[in-house]
This record gives C-alpha cells, sequence and structure tokens, in this order.
C-alpha cells in the first residue's frame, strides 16, 4: 500500500488527486471542530457517553466524533448515506426509476443522483429537527426560541449538504470514491483518542493489559480477515461461441463470471445494527423500570451484551446480506446477457438452467460473505462483553469501513497507473 502511495505521487497527475483529496479531508476535519451556537457541548457529550451503545452511537462513531459534540458536520454522510439506501430500493420497487436507471444511460443516471441529492437535504432537514428536539428536551441548549431552532437545524442541514459536496468533488477530481474517503477520515480520527483513552484505563488500573492486549490482536485479526474476504471471489467459467461477422470470426474465447464473498459491502452490518439497537434506544429514553419487573427483565434480555441480542443481530446481518446480493446481482438477468453475446457455462444450457445454476452458486457465496460478516460484527461485543466495554460493540463495522475504503483506494491508484503507463500491460 505505502509502496503504491509512492509510485502515485511520482506521477504528477496523480500527485495533484492525492494533494486535492488530502486538502477536502482536511476542510472537512476542520468543519468537525466547529460546534454550532446555543449548544453545551460539555453536557452534549456526558449525555451520548451513556448512549454509546444506541443508534446515537453509532452515529456519533460514523461522524468521527462530530455528532457528540454538536459541530457543523455532525450529521455528516449519513443522510446521503439513507438516502442512498433508499433510491437504489425504490428504484427495483418503482418501473419508471427501474428503466431510467438501466436504459437512460449518463442523463438517466444524472436524474437520478439528482433526485438523491434532493433526498438527503430532506432526510438532513429531519434529523436536523430530531437532533435539535433531543438537546431541547435534556435541556442542553444554552438558549431556546425559534431563532435558536432555526439557526441550529439550518447549520447541520447546510453542514451535511456541503459534506455530501465534498464527497462528490473527491469522486470526481480526486482519488477513490469521496463518501467512502469521507467516512474513512471520520471513523480514523478517532484512533488516537481511543488509544489515549486506553492507556489512561491501564495506567488508572481500570483494564488489565490483557484486556488491552486482547482488543489490539482481535482488532489485527479482523484486519487481516477482512483483507483477505474483502478480495475473495468465485470465478465461474464461461465459455463464447465462434461467430463469423464477414470475413473475421469473433468469440471462441473463454472467461470467467466473477462473484464477490462480500458483494454487499458494510450495508447488511449497518442495517442490522440499526434495527437491533432500536430497542435500546427507546430505553435510553425513559424512565428506568425497577429492579424484578418484567419490563427490567426483558430490557436486560435485549440488552447490546445479551446472548439474545447477540443471535438476533447475527440472523438480521445474515438476513440483509441475502436481501442485498438479490438487489445487486440478478442471475436472469446475467443468464439473459451471456446468452446475447454467444456465451454459455459449461456443462449448463442457456437460459434457465445457466440461472439456477448462478442462483444456486450465488446462495453459497452469501452464506459465507453473511457468516463473515456476523463473526466480524459478534466478536467485538464478545471481547467487549470479556473485558467489560459495551462501546466495542460498533468497532466491528468500523474496520470492515476502514480496511475496506483502504484496499479500494489502493485499487483505484493502481488502475489509474495502469492506464497511464502502457509498459503495465506487457510486465
Amino acid at each position: 500500500m505505502i509502496q503504491t502511495i509512492r509510485k502515485a505521487w511520482g506521477i504528477p497527475e496523480l500527485r495533484k488527486k492525492i494533494i486535492f483529496t488530502a486538502l477536502i479531508l482536511l476542510i472537512f476535519r476542520i468543519g468537525n471542530a466547529i460546534p454550532v451556537p446555543y449548544v453545551n457541548v460539555a453536557a452534549l457529550e456526558t449525555y451520548l457517553d451513556q448512549l454509546s451503545t444506541t443508534v446515537l452511537g453509532l452515529y456519533n462513531v460514523m461522524s468521527g466524533g462530530a455528532f457528540a459534540q454538536a459541530t457543523i458536520f455532525a450529521l455528516g454522510v449519513q443522510p446521503y448515506i439513507n438516502s442512498s439506501i433508499i433510491i437504489q430500493l425504490l428504484t427495483i420497487a418503482i418501473p419508471a426509476l427501474e428503466r431510467m436507471a438501466r436504459d437512460g444511460g449518463e442523463e438517466g443516471k444524472k436524474k437520478i443522483q439528482s433526485i438523491t441529492r434532493y433526498t438527503t437535504i430532506g432526510i438532513a432537514v429531519l434529523q436536523g429537527w430530531g437532533y435539535y428536539m433531543l438537546m431541547k428536551n435534556y435541556g442542553i441548549l444554552n438558549q431556546q426560541s425559534i431563532w435558536v431552532a432555526l439557526v441550529i437545524i439550518v447549520s447541520f442541514v447546510a453542514g451535511s449538504s456541503f459534506v455530501m459536496w465534498m464527497g462528490e468533488q473527491i469522486t470526481e477530481f480526486g482519488v477513490g470514491n469521496g463518501i467512502s474517503m469521507i467516512l474513512f477520515a471520520g471513523i480514523l480520527s478517532r484512533v488516537p483518542s481511543m488509544v489515549s483513552t486506553m492507556y489512561s484505563s491501564i495506567a488508572s488500573g481500570k483494564m488489565a493489559w490483557w484486556m488491552a492486549l486482547l482488543v489490539v490482536v482481535g482488532i489485527l485479526a479482523l484486519i487481516v480477515l477482512v483483507t483477505f474476504v474483502n478480495n475473495a471471489e468465485r470465478r465461474i467459467p464461461v465459455q463464447y461461441a465462434k461467430r463469423q461477422v464477414g470475413r473475421k470470426m469473433y468469440g471462441g474465447q473463454s472467461s470467467t463470471l466473477p462473484m464477490k464473498v462480500n458483494m454487499s459491502g458494510v450495508l447488511p452490518v449497518i442495517f442490522a445494527q440499526s434495527i437491533a439497537m432500536i430497542p435500546s434506544t427507546i430505553a435510553a429514553f425513559m424512565k428506568a423500570p425497577k429492579e424484578g419487573t418484567f419490563w427490567y427483565s426483558f430490557l436486560q434480555a435485549i440488552d447490546t451484551k445479551s446472548v439474545l441480542y447477540m443471535i438476533f443481530y447475527f440472523l438480521m446481518i445474515i438476513g440483509f446480506s441475502y436481501f442485498y446480493s438479490t438487489i445487486q446481482f440478478n442471475p436472469v438477468e446475467i443468464s439473459n446477457n451471456l446468452k446475447k453475446n454467444g456465451g454459455f457455462i459449461p456443462g449448463f444450457r442457456p437460459g434457465k438452467p445457466t440461472a439456477d445454476f448462478i442462483k444456486k452458486v450465488l446462495n453459497k457465496v452469501t452464506l459465507f460473505g453473511a457468516i463473515y460478516l456476523g463473526i466480524v460484527a459478534i466478536l467485538p461485543l464478545l471481547i467487549g462483553k470479556i473485558i467489560g466495554n459495551p462501546a466495542l460493540s460498533i468497532g466491528g463495522t468500523s474496520v470492515i469501513i476502514v480496511v475496506g475504503v483502504a484496499l479500494e483506494t489502493v485499487q483505484a491508484l493502481e488502475s489509474q497507473m495502469l492506464m497511464r503507463q502502457y509498459k503495465g500491460f506487457l510486465e
């Protein structure tokens, strides 16, 4: 990875892209340090520390700690991610959007991108209003008036819109996917504070040295596992029949149909985590029930440290993995495309038999990918239960995002270097 960046730095064109990306990420980090007015930041941080195992804790991790400090970029890329998922699902549900995405070409993509932007602003308005009401109800605001509400909500919406714009600029003029890079920078910015917290916990005697060693070994094992599975794929052999066009003979080549093991990325984990955390989030806003009552036992059973929560969380990850794989990979459509281009899978007739075989392989690959995601998500929960630190429940998601974005960025740099230097094709 370091060697790839060093080689890219030696090429003036790529050096400009790397510097541009770094400057945008610097602006993002500066924005993460500017709080919105009228908010008691110290009181807000203290309050959100108690909710680290809820959906708000997940938002705080994704924003790089900006959510707990109520900065102008507190909402981060969450509205854009939610908007993209909603539009992606609607593209399958609404035929007009499906036709626009499939047959609209470049113009259709621009229209869907525009719809995604407007949806992002709508979601940012809702989330900004919800965040304001949370701070108002718990007495975290220094002043309360219509003007204060307007300033805070508009600041959050403007910040979220600016983050979305910065992400698009990185995608167009920088290196890698812009939204992923901003998410990567936000999560990575929390590493120094996590290390200092761990060091102070060991020094004060709150955490034993072997517990800290267990956390470090667990994170390194997760990084190795994520790196290994991220590049893993199942390749189905495809043969193309020979066909004559005029005096030239085309086809007769062998190729492969690749299927990534982790096809849906980190989305199933984020979705499953958000839904599984809803009961604990609702419970955090309600009065604590007395010990020995039914509601007390129920909340203990669904707590993020309970075995029932882990089982439910694991099953939801598997369910969402299958859901996203069916959205992204359509066996019937791929079978039809192979048939149109004169391709076939050896041993299977074109049409329905090919589609059935692809579907069978897809189900097997998805199951392995889902179990892998489940293990990565559950392992930090188990380590957190052993050492008594529930905040580690979000660690698996962070590791998948950070490692995945790092690998994607290196691949993007390598592909750009390969396109620029024709010598790479001959080596």
